[in-house]
């Protein structure tokens, strides 16, 4: 199974890769293939983050060349859900810290909130397609992606009729979230195959026909197909909602693997960062429903 979000897609957890016997059908009568056993690519001697081991010390004079060599200490230990939370926590916690910045300082200069977002967006694309974490990257998209969300939330909240919006947001987020994960741990909703393509196509067709409008609004004016207000736009705003929302549990399901089959301790920044993506998504498309809706 491959993420919602790029960024696990190059991983060695996830389930298409191949990696840890992943996809192996179970012998007839028999258990589920076991996937820790065999192929595992984070056991020894065929980790592909393990470092190789130095050689020997030649032995000297003062040491007996029969004695045994040191024990290899690897560098790195396994992810724990501990370690993801942590990180998610830091990556979060730089979004609402640049966020508390825009808002303070670039309400007025939306010019300039906007090159942040845009910033934000190219850092997020690079990270995706690195095959390694970059924690340095991942704090630098959170803090332009909260300078910019922090300015929007702002500028809106000036105007009269949506002041508390943002707020509204925030809360409405947090609400998603917290269901998700309560439906996700409870199994009312179960991540396989069929539903992750599901999602897929949900979200590139909403993609597109977000491009599509974008590009009427930009050369036809207006409205464009009308995605932005009225009782389309509200329609469209509970779809992207919803589309997050799904975005999650395949993102829970991604950091349960990791941690399951013994991902390296870096990935969890991979993981935070999937999930800071999401969040920012389900925050944007809530703040963009509560706008149409208090707006008409």
């Amino acid at each position: 199974m491959r993420s919602s979000n790029p960024v696990f897609s190059r991983r060695g957890f996830s389930r298409d890769t191949g990696y840890a016997g992943f996809n192996a059908p179970p012998q007839a009568g028999g258990p589920a293939a076991n996937p820790y056993a065999g192929a595992n690519p984070y056991a020894q001697g065929g980790n592909p983050y393990a470092q190789a081991t130095a050689p020997y010390p030649q032995a000297t004079d003062q040491q007996d060349a029969t004695q045994a060599p040191p024990q290899y200490t690897p560098q790195t230990r396994p992810m724990t859900m501990d370690d993801v939370v942590a990180r998610t926590g830091m990556t979060l916690g730089t979004v609402i810290a640049g966020a508390t910045v825009g808002w303070l300082f670039l309400t007025e200069n939306l010019g300039f909130a906007l090159g942040a977002g845009l910033v934000a967006m190219v850092l997020a694309l690079v990270q995706s397609f690195k095959r390694k974490p970059s924690p340095a990257l991942i704090l630098a998209y959170a803090a332009l992606e909260g300078l910019f969300l922090g300015a929007l939330s702002g500028y809106i909240n000036a105007i009269p009729k949506l002041s508390g919006a943002p707020m509204q947001a925030v809360l409405g987020t947090m609400a998603v979230f917290v269901a998700m994960l309560i439906a996700y741990k409870t199994r009312i909703i179960r991540v396989n195959a069929r539903f992750t393509r599901f999602v897929m196509i949900a979200a590139i067709g909403f993609v597109l026909l977000s491009m599509v409008n974008l590009m009427f609004m930009v050369f036809g004016g207006g409205d464009g197909l009308g995605f932005r207000s009225g009782g389309l736009g509200i329609l469209f705003g509970v779809v992207g909602v919803v589309l997050g929302a799904l975005f999650l549990a395949l993102d829970f399901k991604q950091v349960e693997d990791g941690v399951a089959y013994g991902a390296p301790r870096e990935e969890s920044w991979l993981a935070a960062f999937g999930l800071t993506l999401t969040l920012v998504w389900i925050y944007m498309e809530m703040l963009r429903l509560i706008s149409i809706l208090r707006g008409d």
